[in-house]
Protein backbone atom coordinates (compact mmCIF):
# COMPACT_ATOMS: atom_id res chain seq x y z
CA UNK A 1 0.00 0.00 0.00
CA UNK A 2 2.59 2.50 0.87
CA UNK A 3 3.98 1.72 -2.79
CA UNK A 4 1.26 2.93 -4.01
CA UNK A 5 0.86 5.89 -2.08
CA UNK A 6 4.19 6.76 -3.17
CA UNK A 7 3.56 6.06 -6.57
CA UNK A 8 0.53 8.27 -6.18
CA UNK A 9 2.47 11.29 -4.79
CA UNK A 10 5.05 10.91 -7.49
CA UNK A 11 1.92 11.37 -10.49
CA UNK A 12 0.51 14.02 -8.93
CA UNK A 13 4.31 15.60 -8.46
CA UNK A 14 5.00 15.02 -11.92
CA UNK A 15 1.56 16.31 -13.22
CA UNK A 16 2.01 19.47 -11.08
CA UNK A 17 5.35 20.31 -12.43
CA UNK A 18 3.98 19.78 -16.07
CA UNK A 19 1.11 22.06 -15.94
CA UNK A 20 2.65 25.12 -14.41
CA UNK A 21 3.93 28.27 -16.39
CA UNK A 22 6.81 28.88 -18.21
CA UNK A 23 9.16 31.37 -16.20
CA UNK A 24 10.12 33.05 -19.46
CA UNK A 25 8.16 35.75 -20.49
CA UNK A 26 5.92 35.37 -24.16
CA UNK A 27 7.53 36.87 -27.42
CA UNK A 28 4.67 36.88 -29.49
CA UNK A 29 1.52 38.84 -29.42
CA UNK A 30 -1.71 37.17 -30.53
CA UNK A 31 -3.60 39.58 -32.79
CA UNK A 32 -6.08 37.18 -34.19
CA UNK A 33 -8.44 38.41 -31.93
CA UNK A 34 -7.72 42.30 -32.77
CA UNK A 35 -8.37 41.46 -36.45
CA UNK A 36 -11.60 39.79 -36.13
CA UNK A 37 -12.78 43.27 -34.08
CA UNK A 38 -11.49 45.91 -36.87
CA UNK A 39 -13.35 43.21 -39.06
CA UNK A 40 -16.25 43.38 -37.36
CA UNK A 41 -16.26 47.33 -37.40
CA UNK A 42 -15.53 47.30 -41.05
CA UNK A 43 -18.34 45.24 -41.84
CA UNK A 44 -20.57 47.87 -39.17
CA UNK A 45 -19.28 50.79 -41.44
CA UNK A 46 -20.08 49.89 -44.63
CA UNK A 47 -23.76 48.56 -43.47
CA UNK A 48 -24.16 52.06 -41.80
CA UNK A 49 -23.32 54.17 -45.05
CA UNK A 50 -26.21 55.04 -46.91
CA UNK A 51 -26.32 54.16 -50.01
CA UNK A 52 -26.74 57.10 -53.15
CA UNK A 53 -30.05 56.26 -54.68
CA UNK A 54 -30.89 59.51 -56.07
CA UNK A 55 -28.51 62.20 -58.00
CA UNK A 56 -28.58 66.11 -58.04
CA UNK A 57 -28.20 67.67 -61.14
CA UNK A 58 -26.38 71.32 -61.60
CA UNK A 59 -25.93 73.33 -64.28
CA UNK A 60 -22.30 74.45 -64.06
CA UNK A 61 -20.97 77.53 -65.15
CA UNK A 62 -19.21 77.66 -67.86
CA UNK A 63 -15.57 79.05 -68.61
CA UNK A 64 -16.43 82.54 -69.61
CA UNK A 65 -19.28 84.25 -71.69
CA UNK A 66 -19.86 83.47 -75.22
CA UNK A 67 -18.42 86.62 -76.73
CA UNK A 68 -15.52 86.81 -74.21
CA UNK A 69 -16.41 89.98 -72.14
CA UNK A 70 -17.11 90.01 -68.03
CA UNK A 71 -21.00 89.53 -67.80
CA UNK A 72 -23.20 92.30 -66.79
CA UNK A 73 -23.73 92.00 -63.16
CA UNK A 74 -27.45 93.38 -62.01
CA UNK A 75 -27.74 94.07 -57.88
CA UNK A 76 -30.82 93.11 -55.62
CA UNK A 77 -31.04 94.25 -52.80
CA UNK A 78 -33.55 93.71 -49.95
CA UNK A 79 -33.35 96.60 -47.26
CA UNK A 80 -34.61 96.40 -43.52
CA UNK A 81 -38.15 97.66 -44.59
CA UNK A 82 -38.79 95.29 -46.93
CA UNK A 83 -37.97 97.42 -50.33
CA UNK A 84 -36.38 95.89 -53.12
CA UNK A 85 -34.25 97.83 -54.95
CA UNK A 86 -32.91 97.18 -58.28
CA UNK A 87 -29.17 98.48 -59.34
CA UNK A 88 -29.81 100.91 -56.73
CA UNK A 89 -33.59 101.63 -58.16
CA UNK A 90 -36.79 101.04 -56.14
CA UNK A 91 -38.93 98.28 -57.53
CA UNK A 92 -42.08 97.00 -56.73
CA UNK A 93 -43.05 93.41 -57.43
CA UNK A 94 -44.11 93.13 -61.17
CA UNK A 95 -41.23 95.38 -62.45
CA UNK A 96 -38.69 93.12 -60.70
CA UNK A 97 -40.69 89.78 -62.63
CA UNK A 98 -40.01 91.51 -65.77
CA UNK A 99 -36.34 92.80 -64.78
CA UNK A 100 -35.40 89.15 -63.74
CA UNK A 101 -37.20 87.15 -66.81
CA UNK A 102 -35.04 89.67 -69.23
CA UNK A 103 -31.76 89.05 -67.53
CA UNK A 104 -32.56 85.28 -67.63
CA UNK A 105 -32.99 85.45 -71.02
CA UNK A 106 -30.02 87.41 -72.08
CA UNK A 107 -27.59 85.25 -73.65
CA UNK A 108 -24.93 86.65 -72.10
CA UNK A 109 -25.50 85.40 -68.27
CA UNK A 110 -25.55 88.14 -66.36
CA UNK A 111 -24.78 87.75 -63.04
CA UNK A 112 -27.18 88.58 -60.03
CA UNK A 113 -25.87 89.53 -56.72
CA UNK A 114 -28.18 89.42 -53.97
CA UNK A 115 -27.70 91.54 -50.84
CA UNK A 116 -30.04 91.20 -47.62
CA UNK A 117 -30.09 93.64 -44.77
CA UNK A 118 -29.74 91.93 -41.47
CA UNK A 119 -33.02 93.61 -40.52
CA UNK A 120 -34.89 92.26 -42.94
CA UNK A 121 -38.05 89.80 -42.31
CA UNK A 122 -37.20 86.28 -43.26
CA UNK A 123 -40.40 85.60 -44.98
CA UNK A 124 -39.58 88.66 -47.74
CA UNK A 125 -36.67 86.97 -48.67
CA UNK A 126 -38.13 83.84 -48.58
CA UNK A 127 -40.24 85.49 -51.16
CA UNK A 128 -38.06 87.53 -52.97
CA UNK A 129 -35.76 84.27 -53.38
CA UNK A 130 -38.92 82.16 -54.55
CA UNK A 131 -39.27 84.85 -57.09
CA UNK A 132 -35.49 84.97 -58.15
CA UNK A 133 -36.08 80.92 -59.02
CA UNK A 134 -39.42 81.04 -60.49
CA UNK A 135 -38.09 83.73 -63.27
CA UNK A 136 -35.01 80.62 -64.58
CA UNK A 137 -31.63 83.27 -63.00
CA UNK A 138 -28.85 80.60 -62.64
CA UNK A 139 -25.91 82.90 -61.95
CA UNK A 140 -26.85 84.14 -58.09
CA UNK A 141 -24.08 85.06 -55.46
CA UNK A 142 -25.02 86.54 -52.31
CA UNK A 143 -22.81 89.12 -50.92
CA UNK A 144 -23.03 91.13 -47.44
CA UNK A 145 -22.84 87.44 -45.52
CA UNK A 146 -20.25 89.14 -42.93
CA UNK A 147 -23.42 91.19 -41.77
CA UNK A 148 -24.78 87.34 -40.42
CA UNK A 149 -21.65 86.10 -38.29
CA UNK A 150 -22.58 87.37 -34.90
CA UNK A 151 -26.14 87.51 -34.36
CA UNK A 152 -25.79 89.27 -31.50
CA UNK A 153 -25.18 92.48 -33.09
CA UNK A 154 -27.95 92.72 -34.87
Amino acid sequence: MQGSRSHTRRYSFRHIATTQAPTRPMSELNITPLIDVLLVLLVMLMLSIPIATHKVEIDLPKAGSPNGEPPTINRLRLNANGQTIWNGKPLGGIELKTQLVAMARDPNRPQLHFETDARARYEEFDHLIATVKRSGVREIGFIGNHAFERWDQN
